[in-house]
């Protein structure tokens, strides 16, 4: 829960966006209610669209009040897609007026609120700790990390802070997704989701892209997956989940052929296709509301779901495709998340 003394002070920050082209010092006199967010991370094209977005002239209602002020840029050095982008972006976010910081200390003592953007899932509890010790609200891009037992630690610390955090992929608000999810085929009997599934050797399988296709599919789905089975050929991955109630709900991933992302919902009164990809523009000002509010739009539990779901399909990939169940892997990385929580001293 947020406490009553950090939702008085999120909701005392909002304010409206004048004075799009002042310096940062300028800014923060001449629109005291502005809520400022920093980043971590320039490494990824959601960080110059999400700053756009809060940075205009004439920012739309739902994500007016806001401005990206501050970026820490630190990219992954073992990731070439990673750190070969961190010049660009640098640049572009500077021209739209975010100043670049050395450290995230220093970040979070410039801003209200923090965009954990880092492309690289691995470095995310650690990157997210100096911020929820300083009670910093923020939004982690996927993959929320790169284990399940760091997702699990960064839902913990969250706890221990008293600070809340939400992550998602941008998928996930999609128009159709959203319509699936709140009673538009009535209740989801079932779900068959697709997305890119490209590998990335220092992640989880599933974790570095196929992420996109297994949130639409929790979207639709909800929680309460019990167990996986998984396939996987050089070309496709294919992943049946059972859900509470004998639902079935399955990703298959692409790495060849036509791609895209999308998939067909089963319901009791439709069956219906789950539609396309709307951009970022959803996500950003679903960020807008857990800025102003504390309040995730996704309950933790499912997000936590979503990452045992993605090690479940590993441990099933390692046992020749048997079913595994998710408490089983979540039962697994406990002690595995203790200790990472030891190693940052956030428990003893």
């Amino acid at each position: 829960m947020i406490s009553a003394a950090r939702t008085f002070f999120v909701f005392a920050l909002v304010g409206t966006l004048a004075f799009a082209n002042l310096t940062n010092q300028d800014l923060t006199a001449a629109e005291p209610d502005l809520i400022k967010v920093g980043i971590i991370g320039l490494d990824t094209s959601h960080v110059p669209n999400f700053t756009k977005s809060f940075n205009v002239d004439n920012s739309e209602a739902d994500v007016a009040g806001f401005r990206v002020v501050a970026a820490y840029p630190k990219g992954s050095p073992d990731i070439e897609s990673s750190v070969s982008r961190v010049p660009k972006y640098i640049e572009e976010v500077k021209k739209m007026g975010v100043e670049i910081v050395q450290s995230i200390d220093e970040l979070v003592e410039k801003v209200d609120v923090v965009m954990l953007e880092t492309n690289d899932g691995r470095p995310h509890l650690e990157q997210l700790i100096p911020c929820l010790k300083a009670g910093k609200l923020t939004f982690i891009d996927k993959p929320i990390a790169g284990s399940l037992a760091d997702t699990l630690a960064i839902f913990k610390a969250s706890e221990i802070y008293d600070t809340p955090i939400f992550s998602s992929s941008s998928l996930r608000f999609a128009e159709g997704a959203q319509a699936i999810r709140n009673g538009a085929i009535g209740d989801v009997l079932g779900c068959d989701a697709y997305s890119p599934a490209s590998l990335e050797t220092t992640h989880p399988d599933l974790y570095w892209y196929g992420i996109h296709g297994v949130e639409t599919l929790f979207t639709c789905m909800g929680a309460g997956c019990k167990s996986v089975v998984r396939t996987q050929t050089e070309d496709f991955e294919a992943v049946t989940g059972v859900w509470d109630n004998g639902r079935i709900g399955r990703f298959r991933g692409i790495r060849k052929g036509a791609s895209g992302y999308g998939g067909l919902a089963f319901g009791t009164k439709e069956i219906r296709e789950i539609g396309k990809y709307g951009g970022y523009r959803p996500l950003v000002v679903e960020m807008a509301k857990f800025f102003k509010t504390g309040i995730s739009p996704i309950p933790n539990q499912e997000t936590i779901e979503i990452y045992a779901f993605m090690e479940a399909a590993d441990e099933s990939k390692r046992q020749g495709g048997k079913p595994v169940t998710l408490e089983s892997v979540i039962e697994k990385a406990k002690p595995e998340a203790d200790a990472r929580l030891k190693e940052f001293g956030v428990i003893k």
